[in-house]
């Protein structure tokens, strides 16, 4: 904890790329490059210092809290990295070299923020591995003929094989049930459109997770069948495929036009062939009113009874774990770092997302003084204050307060982006 202190207050204070060496430089006689690497060679149970920092200084009382969940990829030149290998890039829109994390996250939904708690990086090997086993199992089931068999019977949907990737997200959901152990009631998790299908459905219902994410805008959904003469039994599920084209005007909940583009919300109870239970289907269609243009986006999820105004607001809160990413690589050196062991590694990304969170807590009570403030001004602040400290050692007498804290003001006021205005010390 002495360690993690000195860097947490150099991390803080320091300008340039985050690394072992750069931490060194500004933590001051007492954090040596060999107390660096001897901190980030020590095995650190970061799930429970997540977690019990979020439970002191993040969680709010009468809160609701959404799980949401992504992977995140940084890129890293070599071979000798634990873990390095190709990974598709969003930012870049290609295979990189580097590291894949994906990252558990609770998120607020009247704070509108995301808290990294949970980080696990990915390893490719072992999806390689999985995938070819399932690979091998398809091509030694023996190829039948055209049409039903004769006997067969229809498979339960609900059983499926989960994949390397779903079985490492259920296992990190399992070990962060096991450590919140109920003290925040977890009802959904949100993830992207790449775990828009069912075996990532079931994943989330086996750990008592409704699901909420987005299908593909070509899925084919169906409206489930109604027998007109309710006095005949009929085993039919499917009714008419969906035209989204020509939506039913009874699914239609909300309108509204806004700068010319007219926004349609349509909700309903809807089937998909691949998935094995019915699901609440939010369908949201634009049109440009000038251009005679029009787009939709399909959102769902497994809890039938969420209104429409929650799914489309849940999924949007999701987006703040993309911020969470944009901060750790731009400030706390999750792009930086050049570990090469795997405990070294898993440190330094954890670092990174715990300075996400200490961030988090420190422009709460920084913004009551400086409204607006951001990361850069919070760090331009420690920064002077670290000059501060510092020239007050070598002055033969320290300075009347009034100077003092004129001094204090002008270095704090260096690099920051936002008006200064007067506040509190850094304790």
């Amino acid at each position: 904890m002495r360690q993690l202190n000195q860097i947490i207050l150099a991390m803080l204070a320091m300008s340039g790329r985050v690394t072992m060496r750069g931490i060194a430089r500004w933590t001051g006689e007492h954090g040596s490059y060999r107390t660096m690497g001897r901190f980030f060679s020590t095995v650190i149970p970061w799930a429970t210092l997540f977690w019990l920092f979020f439970r002191k200084h993040l969680w709010r009382d009468q809160d609701v809290y959404l799980l949401a969940g992504d992977e995140v990829v940084v890129s890293k030149s070599g071979n000798q990295t634990y873990g390095v290998d190709r990974f598709f890039s969003s930012l870049a829109s290609k295979p990189i070299n580097g590291l894949s994390f994906f990252v558990l996250s609770l998120v607020s939904v009247s704070g509108r923020q995301s808290f990294p708690i949970k980080i696990e990086q990915v390893i490719k090997s072992d999806t390689q591995i999985n995938n070819t086993e399932l690979i091998k199992k398809v091509k030694t089931q023996k190829k039948r003929g055209r049409g039903r068999p004769k006997g067969s019977k229809n498979k339960n949907k609900t059983e499926v094989i989960l994949t390397s990737e779903l079985l490492l997200i259920q296992k990190m959901i399992n070990s962060l049930f096991e450590l919140v152990a109920n003290f925040i009631p977890l009802t959904y998790l949100v993830v992207d459109g790449h775990f828009g299908n069912n075996n990532a459905l079931q994943m989330a219902r086996q750990v008592n997770l409704h699901i909420i994410s987005k299908l593909r805008h070509d899925s084919a959904l169906y409206i489930p069948y109604e027998n007109p003469d309710s006095n005949k039994r009929s085993r039919r599920k499917y009714g008419d495929k969906l035209d989204y084209r020509n939506l039913p005007d009874k699914y239609l909940c909300k309108s509204a036009i806004e700068d010319e583009i007219q926004t349609d919300i349509y909700q309903a109870t809807l089937l998909h062939k691949e998935f094995a239970q019915s699901l609440n289907v939010v369908i949201l269609i634009k049109t440009n009113l000038k251009a005679n243009t029009r787009s939709h986006v399909i959102l769902f999820s497994s809890d039938l009874d969420l209104t429409a105004e929650k799914i489309i607001d849940y999924y949007k809160l999701r987006f703040q774990i993309e911020f969470n990413f944009r901060d750790a690589k731009q400030f706390w050196g999750l792009e930086d770092f050049m570990n090469l062991s795997q405990t070294a590694v898993t440190n330094a990304a954890n670092l990174a997302f715990f300075m996400v969170n200490l961030s988090h807590h420190l422009l709460a009570d920084f913004r009551k003084h400086n409204p607006g403030s951001s990361i850069i001004d919070l760090k331009a602040y420690y920064r002077g204050f670290r000059y501060v400290r510092e020239m007050l050692k070598i002055l033969p007498q320290k300075p009347e307060p009034i100077l003092l804290a004129q001094i204090f003001a002008k270095l704090t006021s260096l690099g920051r982006i936002h008006p200064v205005s007067t506040g509190i010390e850094p304790s």
